[in-house]
């Protein structure tokens, strides 16, 4: 890779002359002036390395020395940089970027990163000697290529930055970063010799030596393979065992059937509920303890344990199922041929078929066409292109960028034959079994030579062969050992509700209080006893002795913690499911794909997440790259023909079902149009100006053209208008001016686009052109050439075939050959690939592409380039500054709580400052991302201005419209431009101006989230050209070193090139993925991306995803580096200084695993990820996401994680978090099956977690705290009870009634509160995700909501119990003062309270259902009465007979103490309730009174219609079937009018009936929408363009809604 000071020289003062410009054809003589510099200034901003510069008063700055790995001070550069541009700034000014607030946040991103990149590509050349030539024929721009690169590895002179607060800024903070660094090793210290560490070490030990878990000690060379096993029989030794080599089986389930029940046992009574009931149980069944029944509490525990171990079974039953499907395939393997006599044994025999589970270490295993790897396999011998074989590795580490794996040659050539591989004597040496995905280390012997082995040569199981016919390979790991199943999780741990902590706990203070109870009943019946009953001769000889009256206490108040509670929260989480499962939102109509829950154990963590582990590939991705824009000569296009030609249904708002059918009917289902489609018409030829003028105008009429707007918006940043031109418009222009400058230079560019590339076309069954690609981006390239004009037909080793259409497709095609000289592939290390071709007229020409900071060193105009390119991101970092000085402007004036205040006063205009303190906060964060969308003044232009002038015409025939592939020059250079302002040809011939456009095109397209790349191009001499094939030659021939003698040898010809133009390609997000993050973000969710992609594909994808802003500062660490953790520990610093906007953290795998072994950086690590807004890991194998999430979960307290993936690499994080997701996308189904919960989309997480996720955690709240509130209020009255009876354990109630409590009087109104209950509609929601932090902060369900639930359960037990006492019981005039009438008055006013309680007090979405709830409870119980009173015959203990139909159930005064009683509790209930509302309200309360504004709540439904879409739609068919008229309309979502199903559209629009006006008025939102409200539909009108399909529609403001 070339060098930064290859053209590190100093600026040079060029004069650009149009009349000079060159044609890529034209010769290069001239040579471009250079100046000495006085100053010199390196350093990096942005995406590129600069030599300027600067003014004796700015003061001495030098470059730091490039290996030391310290970089310069990015504040006082810029600080020189403003100086030299603009002159100096003054430090009071508002945009002074040396102000110590400011801290340059606008250069945050590209100059961490591209420093970093630059800066090791500096360091890996400077340890690179220089490569002489060796032949005397070395032309002289070979020699002096040479010379250049040995030049670069000087070292040069350091010396320390000063001046500029900055600066000093800055020294400050590193020093207290390496001050802070012995606490953290102090820490680590302490915690590795705590006792609880310790402890866990001697538990280890204890748990190895009792299950005899032995440990595999390490080779002591390797492992050993002779390639001659074909010619043994028996099986190879492991010398670490002295035992065979482990099988190919791998297993998945937990369980075999000798550990199933005791491991189940063991788990099922490691849960203290259940350890708790088999001690109650175990009492209950020993004679004459118990006075409720001795099977009770035994036989629903033994079933429920039996449901629960029956469900384990099943789930690994189906593990097993799989395992054996996968263990079952068939491979084939060479093996010898046997005869009975043996006497053949060295003869091979053909290939046989055998199934995975027999594979052997040793066994060689031939591969075809799209066949899974069964092991890891050393490639022995490929029948692909070079011997190269293209593997998939999708299921290892996520990407779907094909890998080429080449043989070592010696090994290639010894095995190309079965005669050649059965004499071959070579011994394979390779490392033992490891985690290590990326590295491998080993070697082969052969002939007394020794070749290493790199992971080049290993293929993984896991991995699919792909592009390449055939290959054989050598088996090295099998089973358990392989790199795939020792990164899964084998033993994954089985996942219980976060919640269940906290119940436990409160079970514990409850078991605790029911003792204490116990207890203090015991000793005063021991007090009773010595006081009374010595003196009731009727009590003699009835003492009852300590252990058997506290065993009875035990057992009476043991139902305070009811096994109801688990039982029937089981059915109340099924219930969960299925509404889950039902929701038509996450339906995805394109897959058939609905929501699918596996589990119902965890529905309540849906509402609690902290933090999401996300993999990128086919989870925030869609699996495909979209050439989206290119520039060329200065102006830039964009590439919409998918988006023009897409569906008008695929915008965000629904249309009406006839529209749809009929955009049905007349789409075309075919394949994908292009550009050349539509200029398919015939052409009439150019007349007068205004003639074409008027046609070029009507063409862009008929095909939908516009001229200010694209369809397309970019995910990143959906606010800035795409001003670019159409493609369409570029085939337009090149066809009408084809002999133009910029004609020739833009086809000239799109023959390069079609040329420098590897992929293969293909034919499918249709006939249709295809493409085999290495990766995506080629792929992407490849047919965007074909779809603007240049398509590869045809392709071998010698040669590419490009068919052209030079007058569009109706005018003939043209099939251009170009012959294929060298082809030098991308390697990570050059970020660049070349292609030598000769042109059809025989000229050489080389194309290279490559990243934007790699090319512009590669240049020919390299210091030019620099220049400009240095101009376009200062400008840039200007804006960004602004912007992050703005959003922390913002975040520090408004409070993150976005309820009302603590207001003291109740007054009716209450809801007026709650409606102020909402829009400030919610506007705020709708505001998002702060970012102008109009042009600042220093803002380098991006549209090509009108031509300033016209060129002379010449006189040009028809005929005279050649290819510039052919090297033909027409006779004038240059033709009138005829056509209407679309490009300045002026500009053209400016190489100053096209740099600098053509920069500052590259810089949008990179903060649009799109993946850019430069192309260059030069011509090459025959003479130079032999010369250099040579060398070439020599180095791809070499057995050593080979890859840096062919990168030696490509820095050589890679030089001296001609810009071409650039090109930039979406990797494709799914639908709504942008959006999605941010409202995860404004939920406080922290969002991970962990993938196994390259960092710089990561980080684009960050950007287009919005994990990371166009202010973000980036703090990115890499094991090269020395000083990681003093860049943690500042970073550190930095966070809690509050003086960032935005931060993010990169990190790769190696220097995670580094980070991981060490635990001082392991603690710095953890600390700043913990802080930082998000984090990237990039090179992440699937222990490392596992071990990520595990340690997330543990550390951080009260954390509730989520990982998502797609892949078979992301099935140990999902396992490993609180909740997987599983996506079910292109990669398959593995990690959906394994999955709590799967979904098909990313934006399905939204409704997931903020809708039904916080439901389910409020129900889930609301029916524990009911459970417990119900009990305590119930068995209460028991204890009071027990001071009339002598303490003795006589029960107040009946035994029957008594047992049927739980069951038949009060399960379903804390059932259906657990199933309806939806304190706030899905539309409120989903437009304030601010709403979630009900669940992360636990705010529904702690230990304060608890005894404030227990205190009024025992303040409404006393009333009743007391009223019923003193106003029934102690009244001489009641009919039936007995036991039995008093029990049944306080159980018919604990049912009847209950059921008014939960059913129309706690819940907030009342409906039939809560009455159809009351009428059960409440009447069950009458009825059961009536039951006992007219059936029941033993009336031994209690007089039941005939007590509510013939006594007390006549007694006026038994229904008035009912009466009363029910409402003394229920006023002294709402009183509380009241007084928190309305001194401490909190955000439910808020938004509770703002949902009962019709206003508001259409708004708020507005604000979700994304996320309600698929509901409205369903509830427009239901509408359509029932046979009402409805307008035909497009994209104006009716706000919801009446009643609709859990989880389908707008839950709350019963407010707004149709046609009827529900308010007026306008607002704005906070994507420049105009919002009216009136006649029950809500109408959203961008100003851009209306209709637009990728219009944000964030959450709306008070003030807007409102008008």
């Amino acid at each position: 890779m070339a060098n930064d000071e290859q053209n590190a020289e100093s600026p040079a003062n060029i004069s650009p002359d149009p009349g000079a410009s060159r044609f890529p054809e034209d010769a290069m003589t001239s040579q471009e002036a250079q100046t000495s510099t006085p100053a010199p200034l390196r350093t990096r901003l942005g995406r590129l390395t600069i030599d300027t510069q600067v003014s004796e008063e700015v003061g001495s700055i030098e470059t730091t020395e490039e290996g030391s790995g310290s970089r310069p001070n990015i504040e006082v550069v810029q600080h020189a940089l403003d100086q030299l541009v603009e002159g100096p700034v003054p430090c009071g000014s508002p945009i002074s970027l040396t102000d110590s607030r400011r801290r340059a946040r606008g250069l945050s991103l590209r100059p961490q990163i591209f420093f970093h990149n630059t800066q090791n590509n500096d360091e890996a050349q400077a340890e690179n000697p220089t490569h002489h030539a060796h032949s005397e024929d070395m032309a002289i721009e070979l020699a002096e290529a040479a010379d250049r690169v040995g030049t670069e590895s000087k070292t040069r002179e350091d010396t320390p930055i000063a001046k500029g607060d900055g600066a000093i800024r800055d020294k400050k903070l590193k020093s207290a970063a390496i001050d802070t660094l012995p606490n953290y090793m102090q820490l680590t210290q302490k915690q590795g010799h705590s006792l609880g560490c310790r402890a866990k070490d001697l538990f280890h030990i204890i748990r190895r030596k009792i299950l005899r878990i032995n440990e595999i000690p390490p080779s002591k060379n390797g492992r050993h393979i002779p390639l001659v096993h074909v010619s043994q029989k028996e099986q190879l030794i492991d010398e670490r065992t002295g035992r065979h080599y482990v099988n190919n089986t791998i297993r998945s389930s937990r369980y075999t059937l000798w550990t199933f029940l005791p491991r189940q046992l063991i788990a099922q009574f490691s849960k203290l509920a259940n350890f708790y009931f088999l001690c109650v149980s175990i009492l209950q069944m020993i004679p004459t303890l118990s006075t409720t029944g001795t099977y009770t509490t035994i036989v629903p525990l033994i079933f429920f344990i039996t449901l629960s171990m029956s469900k384990e079974g099943y789930d690994d039953y189906r593990r097993y199922k799989l395992d054996k499907i996968e263990n079952n395939r068939e491979v084939v393997i060479l093996k010898l041929k046997e005869d009975a006599s043996g006497a053949n044994e060295s003869e091979l025999e053909p290939w046989i078929t055998k199934k995975w589970r027999d594979v052997r270490v040793g066994d060689i295993v031939k591969l075809n066409r799209d066949d899974w790897v069964p092991a890891d396999i050393l490639l022995l011998a490929s029948e692909g292109p070079n011997g190269v074989a293209y593997i998939e590795t999708a299921a290892l580490d996520g990407e779907s960028n094909l890998k080429a794996k080449q043989s070592l040659p010696m090994i290639a050539e010894a095995c190309s034959t079965h005669e050649k591989l059965l004499n071959c004597d070579a011994e394979i040496v390779v490392e033992d079994p490891n985690l290590d995905l990326y590295n491998f280390e080993g070697k082969v012997a052969m002939d007394d030579e020794e070749r290493p082995l790199t992971n080049s040569q290993i293929i993984y199981r896991g991995s699919t062969i792909r592009n390449t016919p055939s290959c054989l390979g050598l088996v090295i790991f099998t089973g358990e050992e392989t790199k795939i199943r020792m990164n899964a999780n084998k033993n994954p741990r089985t996942k219980a509700p976060t919640l269940q902590a906290l119940v436990n706990k409160i079970v514990i203070c409850v078991v605790i209080f029911v003792i204490a109870l116990s207890i203090f009943n015991t000793v005063a019946y021991r007090l009773w006893k010595n006081t009374t009953e010595k003196r009731s001769w009727y009590l003699e000889d009835s003492t009852v002795p300590f252990f058997p009256i506290f065993a009875g206490f035990i057992i009476m108040f043991n139902t305070l913690i009811p096994l109801s509670l688990y039982v029937s929260l089981e059915i109340v989480k099924v219930a969960q499911i299925v509404f889950l499962n039902d929701d038509i939102d996450m339906y995805h109509e394109e897959t058939n794909t609905p929501l699918e829950a596996r589990t119902s154990t965890i529905n309540e963590d849906l509402g609690q997440i902290s933090f999401i582990f996300s993999d990128k590939t086919g989870t925030l991705t869609d699996n495909s790259m979209m050439f989206r824009k290119l520039t060329v000569a200065g102006t830039a296009w964009i590439h919409d023909v998918d988006i023009r030609a897409a569906d008008i249904g695929d915008r965000p708002f629904i249309k009406s079902k006839k529209r749809k059918e009929k955009s049905r009917k007349g789409s075309n289902s075919g394949k994908r149009p292009s550009n050349l489609d539509i200029l398919a018409t015939p052409r009439e030829p150019p007349k007068a100006l205004g003639d074409t003028r008027s046609r070029i105008s009507r063409e862009r009429s008929e095909a939908g053209l516009q001229r200010s707007s694209s369809q397309w918006r970019s995910p990143a940043l959906p606010s800035r208008p795409q001003a670019q031109l159409s493609t369409l418009e570029l085939l337009r222009y090149l066809q009408d001016h084809p002999h133009t400058f910029f004609a020739r230079k833009a086809r000239f560019f799109l023959l390069s686009v079609a040329l420098c590339h590897t992929c293969l076309p293909e034919k499918d069954d249709d006939d249709e052109i295809i493409y085999q690609a290495a990766s995506p981006d080629e792929n992407a390239l490849v047919r965007a050439a074909r779809e603007l004009g240049y398509m590869v037909v045809d392709r071998n080793v010698n040669a590419i075939y490009i068919k052209t259409f030079p007058n569009g497709r109706e005018g003939g095609s043209a099939t251009e050959r170009y012959e294929i000289l060298d082809v030098i592939e991308f390697s990570s290390a050059r970020k660049r690939m070349s292609i030598i071709v000769r042109l059809p007229n025989g000229k050489i020409c080389m194309f290279c592409k490559g990243a934007d900071t790699t090319i512009m060193q590669l240049l020919r105009l390299a210091v030019m380039a620099k220049r400009q390119a240095v101009e376009i991101e200062r400008k840039v970092s200007l804006r960004r500054s602004v912007e992050a000085q703005e959003v922390i402007r913002r975040n520090s004036t408004h409070r993150p709580s976005i309820g009302g205040p603590s207001r003291n006063s109740v007054t009716l205009n209450r809801l007026q400052p709650i409606r102020d303190d909402f829009d400030r906060c919610l506007w705020s964060r709708e505001g998002g991302d702060y970012s102008s969308n109009e042009a600042t003044p220093d803002q380098t232009p991006r549209l090509t201005p009108r031509p300033s002038g016209q060129y002379p015409q010449s006189v040009v025939p028809a005929a005279a419209r050649h290819s510039i592939a052919f090297g033909e020059t027409p006779r004038a250079p240059m033709e009138r431009d005829t056509s209407d302002d679309l490009v300045d040809e002026s500009l053209a011939l400016d190489e100053e101006k096209v740099f600098a456009r053509c920069f500052g095109h590259i810089n949008d397209f990179a903060s649009e989230g799109l993946r850019t790349l430069l192309y260059g191009y030069r011509f090459i001499e025959e003479k130079e050209y032999t010369v250099w094939k040579k060398l070439f030659s020599e180095a791809t021939t070499s057995l050593v070193n080979r890859q840096e003698m062919v990168e030696r040898a490509a820095e050589m010809i890679e030089r001296d090139f001609e810009l071409g133009g650039g090109t930039a390609i979406e990797d494709k997000l799914q639908k709504g993925v942008a959006e999605t993050i941010d409202k995860l973000r404004r939920a406080g969710i922290k969002l991970w991306m962990l993938t196994g992609d390259k960092r710089e594909t990561a980080i684009n994808i960050g950007y287009s995803c919005r994990l990371i802003k166009d202010y973000s500062i980036i703090t990115i660490l890499d094991k090269n580096d020395n000083d990681v953790e003093k860049r943690m520990a500042a970073a550190i610093l930095e966070i809690n200084s509050e003086t960032i906007a935005h931060s993010v953290v990169v990190v790769d795998g190696a220097t995670l695993a580094d980070i991981e072994a060490d635990e001082t950086l392991k603690t710095l690590f953890f600390d700043l990820a913990i802080l930082t807004d998000s984090v990237i890991c990039c090179r992440a194998s699937p222990s490392q996401k596992a071990s990520l999430v595990k340690a997330i979960r543990k550390k951080v307290d009260k954390s509730v994680t989520l990982a998502i993936g797609d892949g078979a690499n992301d099935i140990a994080m999902i396992q490993e978090a609180h909740v997987g997701i599983g996506i079910t996308g292109k990669e398959g189904l593995q990690a959906a099956r394994v999955s709590d919960y799967s979904i098909a989309q990313f934006r399905f997480l939204l409704k997931l977690l903020l809708v039904h996720g916080r439901w389910n955690y409020v129900r889930t709240c609301k029916y524990v705290l009911g459970t417990f509130w119900k009990e305590l209020l119930f068995y209460l009255t028991q204890a009071l009870y027990q001071r009339y009876n002598g303490y003795t354990g006589t029960s107040l109630y009946e035994q029957w009634s008594l047992s049927m409590f739980n069951t038949l009087f009060t399960s379903l109104p804390v059932i259906f509160m657990g199933v309806f209950e939806k304190d706030l509609s899905a539309s409120t929601l989903l437009a304030v995700p601010e709403l979630y932090h009900i669940g992360q902060r636990g705010e529904a369900f702690n230990f304060k909501i608890y005894f404030g639930w227990m205190f009024l359960a025992s303040s409404q037990s006393v009333i009743t119990y007391f009223m019923m006492d003193t106003l029934y019981a102690d009244n001489p005039t009641v009919k039936d003062g007995g036991v039995f009438a008093m029990g049944v008055l306080t159980y018919s006013v604990v049912v009847t309270l209950i059921s008014s309680k939960l059913q129309l007090i706690e819940m907030h979405n009342k409906s039939v259902l809560a009455l159809f709830s009351f009428i059960l409870s409440v009447g069950g119980w009458f009825g059961w009465n009536l039951i006992l009173s007219a059936l029941y015959n033993d009336n031994i203990i209690y007089n039941v007979e005939g007590g509510l139909l013939a006594r007390f159930g006549r007694d006026l005064s038994w229904w008035a103490v009912y009466c009363c009683t029910i409402a003394a509790c229920l006023i002294f209930d709402i009183t509380i309730i009241t007084i928190r509302a309305t001194f401490w309200p909190t955000d439910v309360d808020t938004f509770k009174e703002i949902e009962k504004v019709p206003e508001l709540r259409a708004g708020m439904e507005a604000a979700a219609s994304m996320e309600l879409q698929n509901g409205r739609l369903k509830k427009e068919d239901e509408s359509e079937k029932a046979g009402r008229r409805k307008s035909d309309y497009s994209y104006t979502p009716i706000v919801g009018a009446g009643k609709i199903s859990e989880g389908s559209g707008s839950e709350d629009g019963r407010a707004v009936k149709e046609g009827r006006r529900v308010g007026r008025g306008s607002g704005r939102n906070a994507g420049g929408a105009v919002m009216t409200v009136g006649q029950g539909r809500i109408n959203a009108e961008p100003r851009s363009s209306l209709h637009s399909p990728s219009t944000e529609r964030p959450s709306m403001s008070l003030a807007d809604m409102e008008g």
